[in-house]
């Protein structure tokens, strides 16, 4: 084929490209060759469960693997490898932390389908008022306890076109901008945009709007179990590693433990945004002026709310059996076994119960409930009858199609990794390694810690962070006598705190995608909340702390059996590794005695046959001889007899 003089030619892509394309499945590939030499070596069960692990935080960190497929791998893993059998590490995958956490996502469903989580919003910031801080105010309080009782994307996804209302509102009638002007450079005298696939580049008000719910969802899943996959991932890994630790996780006091330090970090976080964007204390500041602007209009802003509640309409009965429901399932989790009364789960004759039951029982009470009581005209015969049947609070399509199902087999790996790694000894393998930390003061290792989450959640998911990090931390206060509690806490909190990228979590991506929100502008945004959260964190699991679990400071009783039992499974371990290489020694000797007699008796063989070849050769002249001479003999006593 000829080509024309002019005519483009298309360059062969190069190694560069090849890279960019297909390095998800070289890592897939080359990861587990490249840990080949730790099962090579050392081939015991803690080191094939530290194989899968780390062929897992590669997968999980890069997500060369979709997050939830690379959470399967130990249902293939365990039982070919004689970590676990496949009864054992199936069952980790559908646990009680993992029912409760599923059925808080439906009950949440239930309150977003009544639109009850709307009129909660609308109203509370009608309450608060409508100049742009008392309304950034405002969205960040309700939006923080919207999310600890619902799930973080789904109260941003909420907030934003509320938001987006107010805004268009405010900027019709020209009190505010929400985006930049597009910006035009001289080509050819004349005047070009800048790029014509550049999106809208938000102004610092609107900045300031958006980022202060993704914040603040984050910041509020931390107040209770159900607000966020993480707490109840380190919940469920922290009761797995430790099952009669008498100081549990149970829903109270992980929110007497956790909801004053969210306070304060959301009222921080609050305050450096104003700082930063709507330039508080800067009064002479662009910010600032058009703050003030905004603030002389406050009534266009409060005309868009009370226009969007009005939209409402009065409570509907639908409204009112949810959130009766959801009241009565925050008191059946705090009433179930609070400790200074006797709670009604005491008083049942049944089985433990844990806070599964309760969240369980208000999703199928959602269903057996009616949306309306239209069908009682039926007995009064007052009004028009229904021609359809009535629906229930919530629909099983409306949640089969809301559902994260994924989260079951992410969160699942995670405790199956865990019990893995107890099983097979590598978690104490771990810790035991790290015993050399003991000389660092206990307050210094925890910040550490929580430095180490919060850089790893920066970069990947939350929940994949505490499924690697929790039982490492769990093993290594065992080996540095420290209470687990301690340690794990601040470390599965710390998780959820991922305020830099729109990668990090959930409600980052979601503002970033609605309002056009550069990587850059969120990173430098992000510094604020992190240096607020890691300091207040620290601060007040130093102190408020150890009003919430006394003996934090010890080494309790149940953590030093723990302790003992790691160690005498190690031990155990390592004589059974003993054990097993002294008879594949044994096995050798007798491979190579073997061997020796074998070589032993082939000589003896051929000498053998080489004496009666040679006896034989010998004897047989002599022997045909008197054959022959036998033969004769009787030949004439027979011809003798006949004469």
């Amino acid at each position: 084929m000829e080509l024309e003089a002019g005519e483009p030619v298309e360059s062969r892509p190069g190694c560069g490209s090849f890279f960019a394309n297909h390095w998800k499945g070289l890592v897939v590939f080359l990861m587990p060759i490249i840990c080949l030499p730790i099962i090579l070596t050392n081939n015991i069960p803690e080191y094939r469960c530290m194989y899968i692990l780390l062929i897992m935080a590669v997968f999980w960190v890069t997500e060369a693997l979709p997050l939830y497929v690379t959470s399967m791998i130990p249902i293939v893993a365990f039982p070919t490898m004689g970590i676990m059998g496949s009864e054992a590490t199936c069952m980790t995958y559908f646990k009680d932390t993992l029912v409760m956490f599923m059925g808080g996502i439906m009950v949440a469903l239930a309150v977003e389908y009544s639109g009850l989580h709307k009129r909660l919003a609308l109203r509370v910031i009608q309450m608060v008022g409508c100049s742009p801080r008392r309304l950034h105010f405002g969205l960040i309080m309700v939006t923080m306890f919207i999310s600890m009782w619902i799930s973080n994307a789904a109260c941003t996804a909420m907030m934003c076109p509320i938001i987006q209302a107010v805004l268009e509102e405010l900027q019709a009638q020209g009190v505010c901008k929400i985006y930049h002007e597009p910006e035009y450079q001289m080509v050819g005298g004349k005047n070009k945009k800048k790029s014509e696939d550049d999106l809208p580049y938000p102004t610092k008000v609107t900045q300031c709007y958006y980022l202060g719910i993704a914040y603040a969802s984050s910041l509020g899943g931390c107040g209770t179990i159900i607000g966020t996959a993480t707490n109840l991932t380190f919940k469920g890994l922290y009761d797995t590693a430790f099952p009669n630790a008498t100081e549990k996780m149970d829903f109270p006091t992980f929110m007497f433990y956790s909801v004053p330090s969210m306070l304060v970090y959301t009222l921080l976080t609050y305050v450096f945004l104003q700082w930063h964007f709507m330039g508080l204390w800067r009064p002479k500041s662009k910010e600032a002026q058009e703050v003030q602007v905004g603030k002389d209009n406050a009534h266009v802003a409060k005309k868009v709310i009370d226009q969007r509640y009005k939209e409402l309409g009065p409570m509907t009965i639908h409204e009112i059996q949810v959130a009766i429901l959801f009241i009565i399932m925050v008191l059946m989790y705090f009433t179930r076994k609070p400790g200074i009364f006797t709670g009604w789960a005491e008083l049942l004759p049944a089985k433990v119960i844990k806070n599964s039951m309760p969240t369980i029982f208000v999703v199928i009470m959602c269903f057996m409930l009616p949306a309306n009581y239209a069908f009682l005209r039926y007995c009064t015969r007052k009004g028009p009858v229904p021609t359809a049947p009535t629906p229930s609070l919530i629909t099983w399509k409306f949640i089969q199609s809301r559902v994260p199902w994924g989260l079951i087999f992410l969160l699942g790996g995670g405790f199956a990794l865990a019990a893995g790694s107890k099983e097979s000894g590598m978690a104490t393998l771990i810790g035991s390694s790290m015993s050399g930390l003991k000389v660092l003061p206990h307050s210094a290792l925890m910040l550490v810690v929580i430095l180490v989450a919060v850089f790893l959640t920066a970069f990947s998911s939350n929940v994949a962070v505490a499924n690697i990090l929790i039982p490492v931390l769990s093993e290594m206060a065992l080996a540095l006598k420290i209470h687990p509690l301690y340690l794990v806490f601040p470390a599965g909190l710390a998780c959820s705190m991922a305020f830099h990228l729109p990668v990090s979590t959930p409600p980052n991506a979601l503002v970033a995608g609605y309002a056009h929100i550069r990587s850059k502008d969120m990173a430098i945004a992000g510094i604020g909340p992190t240096i607020i959260t890691i300091i207040v964190l620290f601060i007040f699991c130093q102190t408020w702390a150890m009003v919430i679990y006394p003996n934090l400071d010890t080494f309790p009783e149940w953590a030093q059996i723990a302790a003992e039992e790691a160690a005498n499974k190690t031990r155990l371990l390592s004589e059974i590794a003993a054990n097993k290489t002294h008879m594949l020694e044994m096995a050798a000797n007798a491979t190579r005695l073997l061997a020796n007699n074998t070589e032993l008796l082939t000589d003896l063989a051929s000498s053998s046959s080489n004496m009666l070849g040679n006896l034989v050769a010998n004897n047989t002249q002599p022997l045909a001889d008197l054959a022959v001479n036998g033969t004769r003999l009787l030949t004439n006593l027979a011809f003798n007899k006949t004469v």
